[in-house]
């Protein structure tokens, strides 16, 4: 094996090791401030928004080449482990710990989840506990470098794949995260709104993903027929369906409680998903074509990831 296919595995060692070394406080629970309603609904969300990276494997992997299905799956999959490690070690430190002058937080805050406990956070988490505010927001870093894998799918090693992974959550992810949804972030102080994740999530996954289907050139098997037809359809169909059920959390779960704007940001998600599924199929009919699995499926997610940054801002009718 060459070496560096060791590397990711020396890095994840150092990183378990180092939680040997880090003395912890010890932490009283007080139950004081916690909203039980709201943590109910946040664990239901946290769980929700996690089942959309598997249902992410799937959409990808339908459309991919017969061969390299098991391989874009993964590509998805992966992020489940690498970024978990990543995100408690230093991710969310650096996107929610003490910002400095609004561009980047304190990334010794909350290295380690050291603080992150069982208490609520004033600033960040006032209704729930500040581990299961730090526990929704990873499933967000998580989806985000996978939501790229649609770019790279037969264009890049498994390897440079994880590598860029790691690289893009520490020094793309977290400062936009910061930036936008920490309460001293310089974006959020000049009003940007950003819901549930248009900018942080959405918006950097798409320019990385051009930036790498720029750099890198057109697949191999562009041109041809393994190419141009989807591998599975039904994989597409259910990867599409957890994709929709979950964000439900995703959207509904960013009001960080149960009340009114979780139940505005649910049921504008569902309207301009379905919206967006029959604007695609009405497209297909007047240009003569007949309604297509994959064309239905596409339009569904593309009103989903439109809708995202300003589902708890904006009404139905």
């Amino acid at each position: 094996m060459k070496s560096k296919f060791y590397i990711p595995f020396i890095i994840l060692s150092i990183i378990c090791c180092a939680g040997l070394f880090v003395k912890f406080p010890e932490e009283t629970i007080v139950a004081e401030g916690i909203n039980t309603a709201d943590l109910a609904w946040m664990l239901s969300a946290s769980g929700l928004v996690l089942l959309m990276t598997p249902g992410l494997s799937f959409f990808y992997g339908g459309m991919v080449s017969k061969k390299n299905i098991i391989s874009t799956m993964l590509q998805s999959f992966i992020a489940l482990g690498v970024i978990t490690v990543l995100y408690v070690a230093v991710v969310f430190s650096l996107s929610f710990g003490t910002s400095f002058h609004g561009i980047i937080g304190n990334p010794f805050d909350f290295a380690l989840f050291k603080g992150v406990g069982l208490n609520t956070n004033a600033a960040l988490s006032p209704t729930i506990p500040l581990l299961l505010f730090a526990a929704f927001q990873m499933k967000f870093a998580i989806i985000t470098p996978a939501l790229i894998t649609g770019s790279f799918a037969e264009r890049v090693k498994f390897s440079g794949y994880l590598v860029f992974m790691c690289l893009f959550s520490v020094f793309i992810y977290t400062p936009l995260a910061h930036w936008t949804w920490h309460p001293d972030g310089f974006l959020r102080k000049l009003g940007v709104l950003d819901f549930a994740g248009g900018t942080v999530v959405h918006m950097s996954a798409g320019y990385a993903a051009l930036a790498g289907a720029l750099v890198l050139g057109q697949r191999k098997s562009f041109g041809s027929n393994a190419h141009t037809e989807p591998a599975n359809i039904p994989y597409i169909l259910l990867g599409t369906g957890m994709l929709w059920f979950g964000w439900f959390g995703f959207n509904a779960g960013s009001a960080l409680g149960a009340n009114q704007t979780a139940v505005l940001a649910f049921v504008t998600t569902v309207v301009a998903s379905a919206s967006a599924m029959m604007a695609w199929v009405g497209f297909d009919a007047i240009r003569g074509k007949k309604v297509s699995a994959m064309g239905t499926c596409i339009g569904a997610v593309v009103g989903l990831v439109a809708i995202t940054p300003a589902a708890g801002f904006v009404n139905i009718p």
